[in-house]
Parts: C-alpha cells; structure tokens; sequence
C-alpha cells in the first residue's frame, strides 16, 4: 500500500473502471423479497476461488470461480495461450447447506434466530473446504467435501452358472413362490432348503448371492458440521476471526472477546471483559473483532464509542489492558444528540499486509496506521450529505444500521455501502482523488457522479459538496430509499473484483 507513508512523490492510479460481471438471485420486477433469503454475510476465501454468502434463514450458499479452471495447466502453457489476463473472474453455484435453525433458550424465554451474522473461511486440508458460521450465540465448523456416489451395481453370481447348480437364481422367482406350505400351518422357504442340498453336494455354497457395491464417477459435496461451539456468549455474537496459527479463532458479543482451539468445543479463554461489576455504568460495548493476518499474537477490537484498541496476547491471559488505542479527538462545540450513536465502529478489517486498518462508522471510512495511533491516515466521506436528516433516520431507526467495508488486496483502494442499494470505492493513497459511487444492478456506472468526499488528516479542512444536495436526495442529487440499504460486501483477495448483497441478490462487478 502506498498510501499513509506521507509519500510526496507517491502517484495515485487512476481511478478504475467497473464493469457487471454477475448476479445471483436477481429479482424480476414487483417480486417480494422473502426475508429468510435475505444476504446477512459474504466472505471470500484466501485463494479467491470460493465465496460464501450467509442468510436470514440460516444457510450457506457456496460459490466456486470457473474461469481459472476452464484454462487449466502449468503456468507456462497458460502463458503460451493467447487468451487475455484481464479476464475477470466468474463464478458459479456451487452447494448450500443448512447451517442454522431457529432456536429458544428456555432459561431467558428467548427466541435465537438462525440468522448468519459471520463467515469465516479456515485452511482448506485434503480437497475439502472448511469453514466457521455463526448466528447469535452458536458458532459452528463445517466440512464440505467431494465424495464418490456408491452404487449397488450387481450381484456377484452369474445366473447361467447359478442355474446349472439347480439352485434359484433369478430374483424374479417371488418371494411367496419361495415359501413351502408344511403340514402344521408352518412355512419352510424353499432357496433356504435347495441351498443346503447344494451345500450337502459339493460342500460349499456356491449360490450365495451378494451385491457388489461399485464407486461410480459421479460425485456429490456433502456438508458435514464437525464441531459445535456453543454457550459461551451471553451478548449477540458480532464477530468471528481466525488467527494466522491456523489452529485458534476468536468470537466477540457487546461485552467479551473468547479465544477458542478449533479442536475444542467445549472449553474457550475469555480474553476481553469490558462488562462493569455495575451494568449501569456500561458506557461503551464491542462492536466488531479481528485478528491481524499475520501476528498471531496482536488483534484489534473497535467499539460503540468510535475507538480501535490493539491487544497483544502475550502481555496477559486477560487483555484488558490495549497496547495501542486508536481514536479521532471531536472538535469542540462540534457536540449533538447523535454524536455519540454515528461514531460507532460498525467494522473494521486490516490490510493484508497488516499494516494499515480500515474502519467503518456511520458517517464516514477512516484508514488508520497501526504505528500511528495520534488520528486517522485518511477519512472518506460517505454519508455526510445525510447529516441534516440526522433526525430521521434515528426515529426511522436507519442510523443504527451496521455497514461493513473492505479492502482491495493491493491496498490501493477502500470500499463500502450506503442506501439505494449504493456503494463506493476510494482511492486510498494520498495522492488520489479517487471517489466513485456504484449500484447494485446490471449498470453499476448509472448513477455515477465523481464528488469530492475525502478528507486527509493533514491541516486540510473537509471537503464536502454540499451546495446541490436537498436534504431528501443523495450525493448526486437522486432521491434516496432508505429501505434498500447495501451492508455487506467483499472485496476479492488478488483482483479487482468486488462481491456485495442487495436484498437477496447477489452482484458481482469487475474492474
């Protein structure tokens, strides 16, 4: 990543050019969206070459990529080929599962919904995938595999030889034919007597007929729960994070963060306690969790306050004490009602070099440096233009919607949603100017207005267009449906390709 180096000579790339590549689930004009098809999660794997989206009714849907695998070969003849490298990448359906049912916990008369709330993808061993899924309060590891389909493909006896045995070997002799009236109202069966003649006669059986089960080349993905993780958490589950060991994973809700061994279901290490001795001094709660992608020692939480802290689990089995606190100062008389309910961090993800971290609160996207804990590398405006309506949306509850966001896996860019089914995408090297508005829908670029919404933490003031905007209409003037709402995107590991969840559609763009 170039950006946050203070880099003066850094050039910015130029700003990418999307592009609809795919869409699962699109709905035909009037069609009513059930909730339970509602997508919750999404999730790419490592490699690029899965995806996995979670819904309100409680499954997994899988997808694989098919176009690396249509051109399949060493690298050397894929570079013989002529076929271009910008090809963008496709997927297809590949299985779903059942991951959650709804639940009730008798103890606190409570519904548990099945709703996935997280996926996390862990090490792929031997062909089969793995993965974690959580809904509120049960986390669970599953197993989805290839397996061969087997047959009953004949029997082990040839019907010629049988019949020269004397023996019955058709099986379309009928059972009742089989059976022998005797004098006392008893039944003998008749293959029963013939087989101990045979069997007297050349001292063995030699018309003992077994099926002969066969492989066959037709395969089926099975999807196996291997262990559940439950009882744990007293609070909503909000996150789920694997570490970089490949053995452990955490979980956090609104008061605590468990450490667990996959291995082990039964037992977890509470590692983060921020509940007061008293609740009526609860002042702030955990919003979102995650492990850095390589020091599997080091994790960040953020909270309903606004703050990032930094953990490193080698300084005490019990981390209540960060080692780095992350947090922008308000200006003063900046102060209102709703202050403190939009800085609440609704996500936060690191880069995948682990050295910057993005978060995500209702307003805006800050970049932070992780050596650098006096404020924000960059902040990215994204719904400033929403501030006089404040009001609304607390009454129409809007302003609590948790929005997730992501990072491109150069660290070149940012992105996250917003309403009407929008999001964006940042440049996020000093030097850009990068700020691009998509749709979800087959014409991503429809709505496009290139606004300036980025603020950098140097003695530059913000810079927010905000002479055309009437308090109903979004950035670029159109009217805005706070009914649809983009929350959940994914940006692929290695390309510029960006899955995200409209409703019950999935949509796939390129750049």
């Amino acid at each position: 990543m170039t950006g946050g180096d203070g880099g003066g000579g850094v050039t910015a790339a130029p700003p990418l050019d999307w592009k609809f590549s795919q869409v699962f689930g699109e709905r035909t004009a009037g069609e009513e969206v059930q909730e339970v098809d509602i997508i919750s999660a999404i999730e790419f794997d490592k490699s690029g070459d899965h995806l996995a989206t979670g819904d309100r009714g409680g499954r997994v849907v899988l997808f694989e990529r098919t176009d690396t695998k249509e051109h399949g070969g060493s690298r050397k003849d894929l570079e013989k080929t002529d076929y271009p490298s910008s090809r963008h990448p496709e997927f297809r359906y590949k299985t779903e599962f059942q991951s959650h049912e709804p639940e009730f916990d008798y103890l606190k008369s409570l519904e548990i919904e099945e709703k996935i709330n997280k996926i996390k993808w862990c090490q792929t061993a031997n062909g089969a995938l793995f993965l974690l899924s959580t809904n509120d309060k049960t986390i669970k590891f599953w197993k989805v595999q290839e397996k061969k389909i087997k047959k009953i493909a004949d029997l082990n006896l040839d019907p010629v030889k049988a019949v020269g045995n004397g023996s019955i070997a058709s099986s379309s002799v009928s059972s009742v034919n089989n059976l022998l009236h005797t004098g006392n109202g008893e039944y003998t069966d008749k293959s029963y007597t013939s087989l101990n003649k045979d069997f007297s006669s050349s001292g063995a059986i030699q018309s003992l007929r077994l099926p002969v089960v066969v492989t066959s080349n037709e395969t089926s993905l099975v999807a196996r729960c291997r262990r559940v993780y439950a009882h744990a958490h007293d609070y909503h589950i909000n996150s789920i994070s694997n570490n970089s060991d490949g053995e452990t994973f955490i979980s956090a809700d609104d008061l605590r963060i468990n450490l667990w061994n996959l291995e082990i279901s039964n037992q977890s290490f509470n590692i983060v306690d921020v509940k007061p001795a008293n609740m009526e001094d609860l002042t702030e709660v955990i919003t979102s969790a995650e492990f850095h992608p390589t020091h599997c020692n080091t994790l960040a939480y953020s909270s309903s306050k606004g703050s990032i802290r930094l953990i490193d689990l080698r300084q005490s089995a019990l981390c209540d004490r960060h080692s780095k606190l992350f947090e922008e100062q308000e200006s003063p008389g900046s102060r209102s009602f709703f202050t403190e309910i939009i800085a609440s961090i609704s996500d936060i993800k690191f880069a995948r070099d682990g050295r910057y971290l993005l978060s995500r609160d209702y307003m805006t996207l800050k970049l932070w440096d992780i050596n650098m804990d006096s404020g924000p590398v960059s902040t990215f405006q994204v719904h400033e233009h929403l501030r006089p309506r404040l009001c609304d949306l607390y009454e129409n509850d809007s302003i609590f919607d948790k929005f997730e966001c992501c990072l491109s896996g150069d660290g070149q860019r940012v992105a996250t949603g917003s309403y009407s089914n929008l999001f964006r995408v940042f440049g996020s090297s000093p030097a850009s100017t990068e700020a691009t508005t998509l749709e979800a829908s087959k014409n991503p670029m429809r709505r496009q207005v290139q606004t300036p919404s980025r603020s950098l933490s140097s003695s530059i003031t913000r810079v927010v267009r905000r002479g055309g905007e009437s308090p109903g209409n979004d950035i670029n003037g159109n009217s805005f449906d706070f009914t649809t709402k983009l929350l959940h995107l994914a940006w692929h590991p290695t390309e510029n390709s960006i899955a995200c969840a409209a409703a019950n559609s999935l949509y796939m763009y390129y750049a």
